[in-house]
């Protein structure tokens, strides 16, 4: 199933692509990049555009600057999750903290991820 996006995004996402965090830019290019199942950076679903995402796994990773904790950008995060959820996506959020402090933790559990949902979908087509 494909998800729906807005054209007009993906010019925004070619942009972002280009200028990541360091911290985006240290997952992809140590870790997501070459991991299997592949993951697509900003990727764009419906009105949004992800930090990475992983179709097989139907996975989403974000990665949260400081901006994401002040009240508003909680709930505009919280709205985005739901949206996102309705098409069966999980959603990892990490602090770019988590990435400087704690990468190979983070690194696995994304994994950890991975693994669960791809074996629940290979047993949903048994």
């Amino acid at each position: 199933m494909s998800l729906p996006y807005e054209k007009q995004k993906i010019g925004k996402a070619k942009a972002l692509r280009k200028n990541t965090t360091p911290q985006e830019r240290r997952l992809w290019f140590q870790f997501l990049r070459e991991y299997s199942p592949r993951f697509q950076r900003q990727k764009t679903i419906e009105g949004y555009i992800v930090d990475f995402y992983c179709h097989h796994a139907k996975l989403v990773v974000e990665l949260d600057g400081s901006q994401h904790y002040m009240p508003q950008e909680m709930e505009y995060d919280e709205k985005r999750s739901a949206c996102l959820e309705k098409y069966g996506l999980k959603i990892l959020r990490f602090s770019n903290e988590d990435v400087n402090r704690r990468f190979q933790s983070v690194c696995q559990a994304i994994h950890q991820e991975v693994c669960k949902r791809t074996a629940a979908s290979n047993r949903r087509t048994i």
